[in-house]
């Protein structure tokens, strides 16, 4: 079991370019520690910004270096970041175009027995609703270190959301298929179509293993780019399929789910169910337990294909 966070590659990609390039800046919420950013802080004091627990004078500030030249990368829970800042991700970020990349740490129900109030269920709808923000899920750690090169790489706003506990690898180090805005194809099948990002592509993967056993062959895509989304590696993907089945940790409104019935609704009717969170406060438990219970786990995806073939 892999024991390596998201947020500590992030850390690591970051350190290892800003040792030759000083206009790397990060900025946090009081969030170093949970972001995993602490050795960042100690190994570069001059290009680290600690602001303290305001998630507007965050996003303000880091649009603000971005403006001066700055590549400025914000993180802060997730849960805040996407509520408390989002005039300013709107307006100081997006609409300015600035080189700001804003990294949404311990999201979805990560905070887990914290509740709704530390829960980010509705950030990738209200982030993908600003014109000019990107928003990216990666899936593991090679594919964070992946997206993270590539983010270094352009001056455009982009919000990235990872959780907070080391995940299982969906690829394998060395052998981590990426191109910047095109959906991966992890698994390939002719039966069904499994869309997913963030955490719940592992999970999708294993599904699809599981089908595999009961004679149904499924694609899985890994959507980790849901902003801009790739409309032609997902209707490739769908071609020929009996189901669609999207599968995100997120509200079931406005979310992965809502954008894939959109594309295929209209390029390639078919039916289409999204698994997603509930429309209500979660129960109380680990990511695992939240995941268990909504059937956001490998045997709920398989469940949902096979009744829906």
């Amino acid at each position: 079991m892999n024991k390596i966070t998201n947020r500590q590659i992030i850390c690591e990609v970051l350190s290892e370019h800003a040792k030759t390039d000083r206009d790397i800046v990060v900025l946090c919420s009081d969030s170093r520690g949970s972001a995993s950013l602490a050795p960042f802080a100690k190994e570069f004091p001059e290009q680290f910004v600690e602001v303290g627990i305001a998630e507007q004078d965050l996003v303000g500030i880091a649009a603000g270096l971005a403006k001066c030249g700055k590549k400025a990368y914000a993180a802060s829970p997730a849960s805040f970041l996407s509520t408390r800042s989002y005039e300013q991700a709107k307006v100081d970020c997006a609409y300015s175009q600035t080189n700001v990349k804003l990294i949404g740490i311990s999201g979805g129900v990560s905070y887990g027995a914290l509740g709704m109030s530390h829960h980010s269920a509705q950030d990738i709808a209200g982030m993908c609703a600003i014109p000019g923000m990107r928003v990216y899920l990666p899936s593991d750690r090679f594919q964070t270190r992946c997206l993270f090169e590539a983010l270094l790489k352009d001056e455009k706003p982009a919000y990235i959301r990872i959780g907070r506990n080391a995940v299982e690898d969906t690829y394998e180090e060395g052998n981590c298929p990426f191109e910047m805005d095109k959906a991966t194809v992890v698994t390939k099948g002719t039966d069904a179509l499994i869309v997913a990002c963030g955490e719940m592509v592992k999970p999708a993967k294993d599904a699809a293993e599981l089908l595999k056993a009961q004679g149904i062959s499924a694609t899985v895509l890994d959507m980790y780019c849901v902003k801009p989304l790739d409309v032609n590696g997902l209707l490739d993907a769908a071609k020929g399929v009996k189901v669609v089945v999207s599968v995100e940790e997120h509200s079931p409104f406005g979310g992965l789910g809502s954008m894939v019935s959109q594309v295929i609704g209209a390029n390639d009717p078919k039916k289409v169910i999204n698994l997603a969170l509930p429309d209500a406060p979660v129960i109380t438990g680990t990511s695992k337990e939240v995941f268990d219970h909504y059937g956001l786990n490998a045997e709920g995806i398989a469940k949902t294909v096979k009744e829906n073939m």
